[in-house]
């Protein structure tokens, strides 16, 4: 729902108001690329520490790409269609 420039929506707080800024593009790409660290607060008041990196699995799609599968289900059924392709992988 696209609200005019000049109207506000009452549930939006003002430090979220990003007119007249303009984002960066690929601002994290690098660092996401290299991992990062999440740290969940749990209820008991401990905290647990996720370490993500691309090797972990994750895979970065170019945009042009990215046109074609835009989202894991996609990409999985893709590569499904092309391991059934190639050889079986000798023990």
């Amino acid at each position: 729902m696209k609200t005019r420039k000049n109207e506000r929506d009452p549930d939006m707080l003002p430090e979220y108001d990003f007119s007249g800024r303009k984002g960066v593009r690929g601002k994290y790409c690098q660092a996401y690329q290299q991992g990062h660290t999440v740290r969940v607060r749990q209820e008991d008041g401990t905290a647990v520490t996720h370490c993500f990196t691309l090797e972990d699995g994750a895979v970065l799609l170019t945009p042009d790409v990215r046109e074609y599968f835009p989202d894991s289900e996609s990409v999985n059924r893709a590569l499904r269609g092309l391991i059934a392709l190639l050889p079986h992988k000798a023990a």
